[in-house]
């Protein structure tokens, strides 16, 4: 099919700027003022800001957490993607502990994905177990086009001690790769929680008390401290507050590469929404939790000075039910939130439209730096002549309103329930297919597994 965006404004990390898109087959064949192509379907964009298609690097569907399974899947999860303007998605894979090989994890992760996704997806792989067998996989998951991986300092079943984070840190700077690493001090959050069952506070409003922001700042400043002698850089994923982001400043000014990836629940949410009654706060637990007013501020600052690379989600969704396995004790709740369907919507009503970031950042932050980051540039990430034809269509003058009754998520709560957007998508192209028109899923299970280059950023 061939189609031509007219009057529209496209928009890029250098700038934004009128013209007209022209789109054969699954790419952009053309830009500029004035196109015209025959036999192409005109769509008029004029009053409507163009984005390349948005880049989610840090999604979690069909995933095994606290005795269950997250509610969306890729199938779900990847419509509700798309419908948000997010036409790739960076899912985690992930070798399993007692013995396990990176490639049965990656196999296990296509066997999830293949076939059902309505967005382009790729996986980072998790590494658990590090050995002589596994780190011969490093070499293997990059020629399979997986060129980014992930560490955790926290989870039983996902830690690995400072010993082996060295050794992988190490291997994956050698190989021209680097990790994304969830920062928490594992030993004294399992104190704090301790603690707090002592003396019987088993409520959700005590998540963010026994994970406080010193623990992940500490967990930061300890990675970074390895991360230097390994001579590797490293991405801190779902960075949260003020404290932990002074620690990545502070490596940089030592001269070390540092990339930091935020959520929009650590921009728009404070922690008294785990004290909300009715067991209410659960639907707010992830990890790490959600900070104070200070830190949002903080995090949005470096946005704008473009000191934080990306905003990702960390979308890991559950129903209210499931979040009710932990009504009698909080650490037995699931931990998560849905995001992808609002991501874009929310950064551009509550950052864009209050003078935060600028639309040329926006677009940086969904697209030009996660293409990069994950070696898809610029295949994705750009509108320009030979770019994969995503292209999300932003209405500015358009009103919402998120609610559970109306997402596509396979969940029955929100985590931004009642928010007011300033922003509708209205129309999503994905590879050249008009997926989504008038902001409904018109095309779907178009998604292809897209191999990886290295970093490019």
């Amino acid at each position: 099919m061939k189609y031509l965006l007219k009057n529209g404004t496209v928009v890029s990390g250098e700038g934004s700027r009128q013209a007209d898109v022209l789109i054969d087959g699954e790419k952009i064949v053309d830009v500029g003022r004035n196109l015209d192509a025959e036999g192409a379907e005109i769509l008029d964009a004029a009053g409507k800001l163009l984005f390349p298609g948005f880049i989610d690097g840090h999604t979690h569907f069909d995933l095994e957490v606290a005795g269950t399974v997250t509610a969306d899947d890729f199938e779900t999860g990847t419509k509700a993607a798309l419908l948000g303007g997010t036409t790739f998605v960076v899912d985690y894979a992930s070798q399993d502990k007692g013995g396990h090989t990176l490639r049965e994890g990656l196999k296990k992760w296509h066997d999830k994905a293949d076939g059902k996704c309505s967005c382009d997806y790729s996986f980072h792989m998790s590494v658990v177990e590090w050995n002589p067998e596994t780190e011969a996989e490093i070499q293997d998951m990059i020629d399979e086009g997986i060129t980014s991986f992930k560490l955790y300092m926290t989870y039983p079943a996902m830690i690995v001690d400072d010993c082996d984070l060295y050794k992988i840190l190490k291997k994956l700077g050698q190989c021209g790769c680097f990790a994304g690493v969830h920062c928490e001090n594992a030993g004294v959050i399992d104190a704090l929680i301790a603690e707090a069952k002592k003396e019987g506070r088993l409520g959700p409003e005590n998540h963010p008390l026994v994970r406080p922001d010193t623990m992940e700042a500490e967990a930061v400043h300890r990675l970074l401290a390895i991360a230097k002698e390994a001579d590797a850089p490293v991405m801190i994923v779902h960075l949260t507050n003020k404290k932990a982001y002074e620690e990545v400043m502070a490596a940089r000014k030592k001269g070390q590469t540092v990339y930091a990836e935020t959520c929009p629940q650590y921009l728009l949410l404070e922690d008294s929404v785990y004290s909300k009654p009715d067991f209410e706060g659960a639907v707010y637990v992830c990890a790490p939790p959600i900070r104070k007013k200070e830190d949002q501020d903080c995090l949005w600052e470096a946005l704008g000075k473009e000191e934080i690379q990306t905003v990702a989600t960390d979308q890991c969704s559950f129903s209210l039910e499931q979040k009710a396995l932990g009504r009698e004790d909080f650490t037995k709740i699931p931990g998560g939130l849905p995001g992808v369907q609002t991501r874009g919507t929310l950064l551009y009503t509550y950052g864009v439209r209050e003078g935060k970031i600028t639309e040329v950042q926006m677009c940086k932050l969904l697209s030009e730096n996660p293409a990069k980051l994950y070696g898809v540039y610029p295949r994705k990430g750009v509108i320009q002549p030979g770019s994969d034809a995503d292209i999300v269509i932003l209405d500015p003058s358009r009103e919402d309103v998120i609610s559970a009754k109306t997402h596509a998520y396979n969940t029955d709560n929100n985590p931004f329930e009642g928010f007011k957007l300033g922003c509708k998508i209205d129309d999503v192209f994905l590879r050249g297919h008009h997926a989504v028109a008038g902001g409904k899923l018109k095309e779907e299970k178009l998604g292809t597994f897209i191999r990886r280059e290295k970093n490019m950023l």
